[in-house]
């Protein structure tokens, strides 16, 4: 089966202003805020690491480490959790995000779906790691919010991308 036809052209990306970025980090967050419950809240996808490992892999010079860490204080904060869980996890996300950002970018969506999975595997597990360490059991079923995570990688990707496409159409109309 060929994938040529399916690989995206590369495209000139604009600038994207610091407001558009933190704008949809801080709307991440609150979609984070929701209130989850049952197996619901096992299922819920941590839209702050979707959002961070969108913009890591695609401004990695703009957001990096320092803005996932204090993203993840941030978090901890609000959800009431171990203090630095959620800021050790996404610093290790963007990691990965920056690290890999170059290879995620060779791909198109739905192969970098597959490689985006192992990165949200991983942060997963530093939060199975962080409640382990305090209950003393792990609950497997946690590691469902990697896939939902994955699952949201391709609309919030398309969505973000249309986003940026359709201010810098208006702004090259003025």
């Amino acid at each position: 089966m060929s994938y040529a036809n399916t690989r995206s052209k590369p495209e000139i990306q604009r600038p994207v202003s610091n407001i558009f970025i933190l704008t949809s980090l801080f709307a991440a967050l609150f979609m984070n805020w929701l209130p989850w419950e049952g197996i619901w809240l096992m299922l819920r996808p941590d839209f702050v690491a979707v959002v961070l490992l969108y913009w890591c892999m695609n401004k990695p010079w703009r957001v990096g480490i320092g803005i996932s860490w204090v993203m993840g204080i941030l978090a901890d904060v609000s959800d009431a959790s171990l203090f630095g869980q959620h800021a050790l996890a996404y610093t290790l996300l963007a990691f990965g995000g920056l690290a890999l950002h170059r290879r995620l970018q060779m791909f198109d969506l739905r192969q970098q779906t597959i490689q985006v999975l192992g990165i949200f595997v991983l942060t997963y597990a530093i939060y199975t790691l962080a409640q382990w360490q305090i209950n003393g059991y792990v609950v497997w079923a946690y590691f469902l919010g990697s896939l939902t995570s994955t699952l949201l990688w391709a609309p919030l990707n398309l969505m973000l991308r249309a986003m940026q496409q359709r201010r810098a159409e208006r702004e090259s109309r003025s």
